[in-house]
């Protein structure tokens, strides 16, 4: 790892220790050169997976990009950070857990939308029609017509 204040590449883990929900490590580095401290966190990744577009492409799978599309379902909704943080770390060891390397990308769409039906049922509604490619207003009806009701919810 290098170091962020004299770029070395020779670093030291000082402390190395789990985050509170196992799913980061996080480091404490030394810097020989500078003397410089840092702390990094580090994801644990089982297998490099990739991501079989409809279309026959193959991507790489990115993290990042899995929590952007879940954040922007969610964008003003009163969900804590951390159980999309959860939903989201779940989704990705279900993904390392099916033994698979490439990976269809609609397997990955029906994993957000199960965990956003749980999660927030406006959210749930917003990725779908953008994942099912709704055209219009009948697509919806369509949609929530199938859609069980949540106890809270009133039709």
């Amino acid at each position: 790892m290098r170091c962020p204040y004299c770029n070395n590449n020779e670093t030291q883990v000082k402390d190395s220790r789990p985050t509170e929900d196992n799913a980061v490590i996080r480091r404490r580095r030394h810097c020989a050169d500078c003397g410089g401290r840092f702390t990094t966190f580090e994801r644990i990744q089982l297998r490099e997976l990739t991501i079989v577009k409809n279309t026959g492409r193959k991507v790489p799978f990115d993290r990042d990009k899995l929590m952007r599309s879940v954040q922007i379902a969610l964008r003003k909704r009163p969900v804590e950070q951390e159980r999309v943080e959860r939903m989201v770390s779940g989704i990705v060891r279900r993904l390392e857990n099916l033994g698979e390397g490439e990976i269809p990308a609609n397997t990955i769409g029906e994993m957000v939308m199960e965990g956003l039906s749980v999660l927030d049922q406006v959210a749930f509604v917003r990725f779908a029609s953008v994942y099912r490619d709704f055209r219009e207003a009948k697509d919806f009806e369509e949609f929530l017509g199938d859609m069980p009701v949540v106890e809270g919810f009133e039709e």
